[in-house]
């Protein structure tokens, strides 16, 4: 069963290292994202999930101990989902960037009070089949948490990855709505089509989240909204 849920977004400039000068710029996120980890702690957990955007092939589970790079972004700074040895399943996978960044919340906060597993789902991922997914990890233990990794849409100004789209605002309004709201129905409402002309990463995470807060009368807040970059950045807690 769900009893906590931390969602964070999921840009790797959320990692020092890698904003360099631009750190300071999202200093009131990252701090939002360590105050979302830390309830989950609290929430004593037997199992957490890390759950985020990937490409097609990098999507699907990942164990304990998978490892992840911002090699990519130009700093050699390596993570580690959690504790896992050599003797495990073998690993050929690096983690997708969100679950890395995810990975370096956790070491940041120094996480140790539950398993981790990873795990990525894509854009083209139906929401029933999302929620479907979520329900199944909410089965897998007795108190079940998430770190759901995520980002609003890319299209909030001229500058943004996505040039400005002017449905973005509606979009994001309502997607931190029901995420401070922990509104089930609203998020699987989300409409997938739109999020992708959005470049909206973090509708089929966020729809994972909802499928497993389900029936569990979770509630919610929203405890940082922006859109640096013209990128929508959330941060919520649910408990």
């Amino acid at each position: 069963m769900l009893v906590a849920a931390a969602v964070c977004p999921s840009p790797p400039l959320l990692v020092p290292e890698v904003a360099t000068g631009a750190a300071p710029e999202l200093a009131p996120a990252r701090t939002a994202c360590a105050d979302a980890v830390g309830l989950l702690a609290a929430a004593r957990p037997d199992r957490l999930y890390v759950v985020g955007p990937a490409e097609e092939g990098a999507h699907g589970a990942y164990q304990a101990g998978a490892t992840g790079s911002f090699a990519g972004f130009g700093v050699e700074l390596s993570v580690r989902l959690g504790e896992g040895g050599a003797d495990d399943a073998p690993r050929t996978r690096p983690l997708p960037a969100p679950l890395a960044v995810a990975a370096w919340l956790l070491a940041r906060a120094g996480w140790a009070d539950a398993p981790i597993e990873g795990l990525g789902v894509t854009e083209a991922t139906a929401p029933d089949a999302c929620a479907a997914a979520g329900r199944e990890l909410a089965a897998s233990a007795e108190r079940v948490a998430l770190l759901v990794m995520g980002d609003g849409s890319a299209c909030r100004t001229v500058k943004a990855p996505g040039y400005l789209d002017e449905r973005a605002a509606g979009f994001d309004a309502e997607a931190a709505r029901a995420l401070g709201t922990a509104d089930v129905a609203a998020l699987l409402a989300l409409d997938a089509g739109l999020a992708g002309e959005l470049k909206a990463a973090g509708r089929a995470p966020w729809q994972v989240l909802a499928g497993a807060a389900e029936g569990a009368g979770l509630d919610g807040r929203l405890l940082f909204e922006d859109a640096p970059y013209g990128v929508g950045y959330f941060v919520a807690a649910w408990s």
